[in-house]
């Protein structure tokens, strides 16, 4: 029995092609690259214009093939909530854009089940050190701000309702 293969793989979402990176590593194992191709588009259709991390687990023996896909990485989803195309080159000095609180813990929410945070409330200061580091304000404040504020519990009453 052939050992399976893995390809892991980082895919715009829903915008899989035969072409590199997918068809060079998946060619050689024979199996139909179209219909794994299709796949990929399907699951990550939600994902347009984000990067998302994708992983084909082929069967070389019987073709069988299995795909699965994580979360966007979480400056993606910020740029995607900020409609935006990228974060800033010079987060110090140039914004790019303002997220409310909601739009944090969207993100939180989203994220969280990859984080290390234990609680939608650290979820979201992990979102907010993203922010800082992208050249993005929250509540038109410096995310750091924001996290002192959610230490400080003035963000609690959205959080819980994220949390619902």
């Amino acid at each position: 029995m052939v050992e399976k293969k893995t390809v892991e793989l980082l895919i715009s979402g829903g915008q899989a092609t035969a072409g590199p990176p997918l068809g060079p590593a998946l060619g050689p194992l024979g199996v139909n690259v179209m219909m794994i191709v299709n796949k990929i588009n399907e699951l990550t259709k939600d994902y347009a214009g984000m990067k998302v991390p994708v992983k084909v687990i082929v069967d070389p023996d019987t073709k069988q093939f299995e795909v699965t896909i994580g979360t966007p990485t979480t400056p993606a989803l910020i740029v995607s909530e900020l409609k935006i195309e990228k974060g800033s080159g010079t987060p110090n000095t140039a914004k790019v854009g303002n997220l409310t609180m909601e739009q944090v813990i969207r993100v939180a929410k989203i994220k969280r089940p990859e984080l290390l945070a234990k609680t939608l409330k650290l979820a979201a200061k992990e979102v907010l050190g993203s922010c800082v580091s992208m050249g993005v304000t929250v509540e038109n404040k410096d995310p750091r701000e924001v996290q002192k504020e959610i230490d400080e519990g003035k963000h609690d009453e959205i959080i819980a309702k994220g949390e619902a």
